[in-house]
């Protein structure tokens, strides 16, 4: 006969009754479990990008590439400001895509998909042109990815190493 005491059996059936997807390793420890995006800076509003485990993105240099599996595809045959499109997998990544790889974050509120593409966009003040700011963004370590011609003040940018975890 044997004996289990009763917390040890609660325990086994309080187990949550969703099953989540866990890989094996981390492959993504380098990114951030969380990222708080501010809003409205009057209303003092921000949401929260939480990394959402089982998920990863995979990024195509040609928006053409048939992503067999992905259960989204995001600028699928046309090309942004990145260069990619992308598409999001679920389950374990290959590790042969190590380079082309991110990890998947979820909106807290909505539950709705979001890919990092290593872009971050930038805004001066409506006096203050981007491309005299040129050297003080080198500095810092990104480049220009691209200008906007009808606000001179803004730009995307990409980091310099060209890492995505980097932005």
């Amino acid at each position: 006969m044997f004996y289990f005491p009763a917390e040890y059996f609660l325990q086994v059936y309080s187990l949550p009754l969703i099953p989540e997807v866990r890989f094996q390793k981390d492959y993504f420890s380098e990114y951030p479990e969380q990222i708080r995006v501010s809003g409205d800076v009057s209303l003092r509003t921000a949401v929260s990008y939480t990394r959402k485990p089982g998920y990863y993105a995979v990024h195509y240099n040609q928006p053409s590439t048939v992503a067999i599996g992905a259960i989204l595809r995001l600028n699928d045959g046309a090309m942004s400001t990145t260069g990619y499109a992308y598409a999001v997998f679920s389950g374990e990544p290959n590790q042969s895509e190590r380079g082309i790889l991110s990890p998947v974050y979820t909106l807290e509120s909505n539950a709705s998909l979001a890919v990092p593409t290593g872009l971050v966009f930038i805004r001066f003040a409506e006096s203050v042109d981007v491309e005299s700011q040129r050297e003080v963004i080198n500095r810092a370590g990104y480049e220009v990815a691209e200008s906007l011609s009808y606000a001179p003040h803004t730009a995307w940018l990409r980091a310099k190493s060209g890492n995505i975890v980097d932005a």
